[in-house]
C-alpha cells in the first residue's frame, strides 16, 4: 500500500469537527487499516517520498484526517538533534504550562487547503498521557516548545478543533510580548 491523498478528509468535512471516539485494544482490522495509512502517510514524508507519492508533505497526523473516528496521533520527524515517533492511543493533556509560544511562520495542516495567515498561541510545555502503540505501554511525554505545539495541534484535532480557531479574528498577528517564538 502506498500513500495517496486521496485517504485525506478535509475541514469542509463533518469528521474534522467531530470529537472522536476512545480507542479500544485489541485492534479490529478496520482499525488496523486506519492506522497503517496513517504511518504510511506520514512515514512517506518523513523517508523524503512525498513528491514521489504525490502528497503534501506532513509530520504528523491524527485519525480524523483520514476518516477514522478514533482517538490516534501519528508523530514523526526530527529537529537535527533527536527524532520524534509516536502513535499515540486516547492522548490527553495533563498539564501545561503559564507560559506560551507560537511557530513564527504560522501553522499549517495537512487537512487545510485554504492558508489560514496569523498567529497561533499554544502553551510552551504539556505533559501528555497516552498510550504508546508502537511499544504497547502507558506512558507520559514531557514535551517543549516544537514538540508540544505539535502535540497540542494534533490533540486538538481528537476534538474538533484546527488550528486556525485559535487566531485571533480582530488581530491575526498579535503576539503578547512573553509568548516565546519558536522557529522550525
Amino acid at each position: 500500500m502506498e500513500a495517496t491523498k486521496k485517504w485525506l478528509k478535509y475541514d469542509n468535512e463533518d469528521i474534522l469537527r467531530s470529537h472522536l471516539e476512545k480507542l479500544t485494544l485489541p485492534l479490529n482490522n478496520e482499525d488496523q487499516q486506519y492506522l497503517d495509512r496513517m504511518i504510511k502517510y506520514i512515514d512517506a514524508s518523513y523517508d523524503n517520498k512525498a513528491k514521489d507519492y504525490n502528497i503534501v508533505p506532513g509530520i504528523a497526523i491524527a485519525a480524523n484526517q483520514v476518516g477514522w473516528n478514533k482517538q490516534v496521533i501519528y508523530i514523526h520527524f526530527s529537529n537535527g538533534e533527536n527524532t520524534y515517533h509516536y502513535l499515540l492511543a486516547n492522548p490527553k493533556i495533563k498539564s501545561y504550562s503559564q507560559s506560551k509560544c507560537f511557530l513564527s511562520g504560522g501553522e499549517g495542516c495537512l487537512s487545510v487547503k485554504k492558508k489560514h495567515d496569523g498567529i497561533v498561541p499554544r502553551r510552551s510545555k504539556v505533559i501528555v498521557e497516552a498510550y504508546d502503540l508502537i511499544n504497547n505501554k502507558q506512558i507520559e511525554i514531557i514535551a517543549e516548545d516544537f514538540l508540544a505545539i505539535n502535540l497540542q495541534h494534533e490533540i486538538d484535532h481528537l476534538n474538533g478543533i484546527l488550528y486556525y480557531d485559535h487566531i485571533n479574528k480582530s488581530n491575526p498577528y498579535f503576539v503578547d510580548e512573553e509568548w516565546i517564538e519558536i522557529t522550525r
